[in-house]
């Protein structure tokens, strides 16, 4: 267990050897593995762990040399049809298989945890969420699920689902295909990929910290109110 650890934080921390290293054994066809990661990551509530912006932002540096396989318009094209079709995917399954799951304490699938946070997420923002999710790792998982259990009408789905998907993609790749070859970041990859996880990461973190909060003050209101409410010292 401690090696496939090892192995996915190597992964991650060294996108752009791992990516050059699969494009030179597997030529075209790297276009049909990330569409497959892509697709996963946003269409299958069990694979919030796979990597979203980070792989982006390589997947544009690697697109930027000169002897590249891939083409960085063909990357957003492809990945953002790709992103669609997850969400698209996914939100279906929440509108048939979503009420009895979020119904259920546990599971073994996934953390119900993530989706109760996501589900206020929603609750705070609406419909938005489809398109400000997908700049959050996790929460863009199980954004679409959420909305399908929601019964979001689907023509309004789709609108955000398009546009937040070519958005996220688009400038994601982009953002690493400007700057992934600037001789700074390329020494200081792994340096770049922690900034991107810890800055999509931030409003989440920011979430759970306002949301431990208010509960506290709730809490504290609760004893403030009722006395008797708070526990017994004993002698």
């Amino acid at each position: 267990m401690l090696d496939v650890l090892k192995y996915l934080l190597d992964l991650v921390l060294h996108l752009d050897k791992h990516l050059n290293t699969l494009g030179g054994q597997l030529g075209g066809w790297l276009y049909v593995l990330l569409f497959f990661v892509i697709f996963c990551e946003t269409g299958l509530v069990v694979t919030p762990f796979l990597p979203g912006d980070s792989l982006l932002f390589a997947i544009g540096a690697l697109a930027a040399t000169p002897t590249s396989v891939l083409n960085v318009h063909l990357v957003v094209v492809s990945l953002s049809i790709a992103a669609v079709l997850g969400d698209t995917v996914n939100y279906w399954i929440g509108k048939k298989a979503g009420p009895a799951v979020f119904c259920s304490n546990t599971s073994r699938l996934f953390d119900r945890r993530h989706l109760d946070r996501t589900a206020r997420f929603y609750a705070k923002y609406g419909a938005k969420t489809i398109i400000l999710a997908r700049f959050v790792p996790i929460v863009r998982t199980f954004a679409p699920f959420v909305a399908g259990i929601g019964a979001m009408h689907y023509p309004q789905f789709l609108i955000y689902n398009v546009l937040g998907g070519v958005l996220w993609i688009a400038s994601m790749t982009y953002a690493g295909y400007a700057f992934g070859n600037i001789p700074f970041v390329r020494q200081n990859f792994s340096l770049v990929v922690v900034g991107i996880i810890f800055v999509s990461l931030l409003p989440a973190i920011v979430e759970i910290l306002r949301e431990r909060f208010r509960a506290q003050t709730a809490a504290k209101a609760s004893l403030a109110t009722n006395p008797l409410a708070a526990p017994e010292k004993l002698p």
